[in-house]
């Protein structure tokens, strides 16, 4: 299987348990026969879009090419983020404005009512790490943050089924536990789910 590893950590400055999860899911990923690209956002310094205009006719910036590129090629995509103010970071929010645009993820049907999805077939899977306790962000939070990027942004854009792990408590688990969820992550990348 194709897979696109997507590390939307905005932090460059230290080494983060995000880096690591996708470490490990390419490590697994590589060793069931899969082939794997990687894309660390923390590298890009792309603009982010102002008007619905930019979104709907704009170029992309140069630099997002290659991660398009990558989008397009990939059967899997794995998102990997910290969880910030009970949602994704800004970084990788703006990232998917830039990439889930109309003749990247989509296309408007004549008269612009409906839509065809252009990235249909792919599955994913979001990884989230969390100060909180994953289970108050289910049951007290309903997971909001997260079901807006699966549905909102990667079912609307045909990518399904789309599989979730969220890593909770991240400051006060034991190193032992960081090991039980990288051994699992790194499970998930040979299985390419």
């Amino acid at each position: 299987m194709r897979i696109v590893v997507i590390d939307g950590h905005p932090d460059r400055s230290e080494r983060h348990l995000c880096g690591a999860l996708a470490d490990a899911y390419i490590e697994g990923a590589i060793r069931g026969g899969h082939q794997v690209r990687r894309i660390d956002l923390a590298a890009f310094t792309f603009p982010m879009l102002q008007s619905q205009k930019q979104f709907e006719s704009g170029q992309y910036p140069e630099e997002l090419g290659i991660a398009i590129n990558d989008i397009r090629w990939s059967e899997h995509l794995v998102f990997i983020f910290p969880l910030w103010l009970g949602t994704m970071p800004a970084l990788l929010k703006a990232f998917l404005e830039q990439v889930m645009r109309p003749g990247v993820a989509f296309e408007y049907a004549a008269g612009g009512t409906a839509m065809k999805t252009l990235l249909h077939g792919r599955s994913a899977r979001i990884i989230v790490t969390m100060g909180m306790p994953a289970i108050l962000y289910r049951l007290w939070f309903l997971n909001h943050g997260v079901a807006t990027l699966r549905r909102g942004i990667l079912n609307i854009v045909g990518i399904r089924p789309v599989r979730q792990s969220l890593f909770g408590g991240v400051e006060t688990v034991s190193d032992a536990k960081r090991k039980q969820w990288i051994a699992r992550v790194r499970r998930y990348g040979e299985m390419a789910k």
